[in-house]
C-alpha cells in the first residue's frame, strides 16, 4: 500500500459517512468525506495517493456520473461504488464506466476494508509502472538522433550490419551507438532494452 494513502468518502446519508470515517480512521487509512460529488469536485482534493469511496445513488450526480466526470477530467483514481440490492444493474453499469469495484449494502467491515486495500494496492502497481515508463522516456529523450535511429533498428530485431545499411554508417559504427544506448538507457542485455522501449510507447 502506499505510504499515505488517503479515501474520499462521497455520499449523502451523514449517518453513513460517519460510520465510514469511524471503520477507516480504526484501520489507520486517512479519510476526508463529502456529502455530494459536487462539492467533492468543487473541493478538487489532490488525487494523487487516493481512493473513491461512493454511493451510486446521490441528489445531483451521482457515482456513475462522477466516474465519468473524473474520466472526462483524465483523473486516474481507483472509484468503489456502494449500491442497495435494487441497484445492481446500475452497478454493473458502473463497472463498465470504469469502477475498481462496486458493494452491496448491507456493507460488511471487511469486505469495506478488503476493497479499498485492493484498490489502492492496484493503484500502486499502476503507477509504480507509469513511473518506469516515464523514466525510460526520459532516457530515450536525452539520446541523440543517431542513437535513437539505431535504438529504433534494434527494437525492430534488425542485426547491426542491417542497421549500418539502413543509416549508412559502418557495423562498427553501429556497435559503438548500439553501446552508448544500452548504458544510457540503463538495459543490461538487447531483451532487456527492448522491453523497456515497447513498454514506454504503451499509453496507460
Amino acid at each position: 500500500m502506499a505510504s499515505d494513502p488517503i479515501v474520499y468518502v462521497i455520499d449523502d446519508d451523514d449517518g453513513a459517512r460517519d460510520a465510514l470515517e469511524f471503520l477507516l480512521d480504526t484501520a489507520s487509512i486517512r479519510v476526508r468525506s463529502f456529502a455530494s460529488a459536487d462539492r467533492f469536485l468543487a473541493a478538487a482534493p489532490p488525487l494523487h495517493g487516493a481512493c473513491i469511496l461512493t454511493d451510486v445513488r446521490m441528489p445531483g450526480m451521482n457515482g456513475i456520473e462522477l466516474v465519468e466526470e473524473l474520466k472526462r477530467r483524465g483523473a486516474n483514481v481507483p472509484v468503489i461504488v456502494v449500491t442497495g440490492h435494487a441497484d445492481v444493474p446500475l452497478a454493473i453499469q458502473a463497472l463498465h464506466a470504469g469502477v475498481a469495484d462496486f458493494i452491496e449494502k448491507p456493507v460488511h467491515d471487511e469486505l469495506m476494508l478488503e476493497a479499498i486495500r485492493k484498490a489502492i494496492a492496484d493503484r500502486d502497481g499502476v503507477e509504480q509502472v507509469e513511473s518506469e515508463r516515464a523514466e525510460v522516456r526520459s532516457r530515450i529523450q536525452a539520446l541523440s538522433g543517431r542513437e535513437r535511429e539505431v535504438m529504433d533498428g534494434l527494437v525492430a530485431g534488425k542485426a547491426n550490419k542491417a542497421i549500418a545499411f539502413d543509416l549508412g554508417i559502418s557495423a562498427r559504427t553501429v556497435e559503438v551507438y548500439r553501446a552508448n544506448v544500452m548504458m544510457k538507457l540503463k538495459a543490461k542485455t538487447l531483451s532487456d532494452l527492448v522491453r523497456m522501449v515497447t513498454n514506454s510507447r504503451h499509453a496507460r
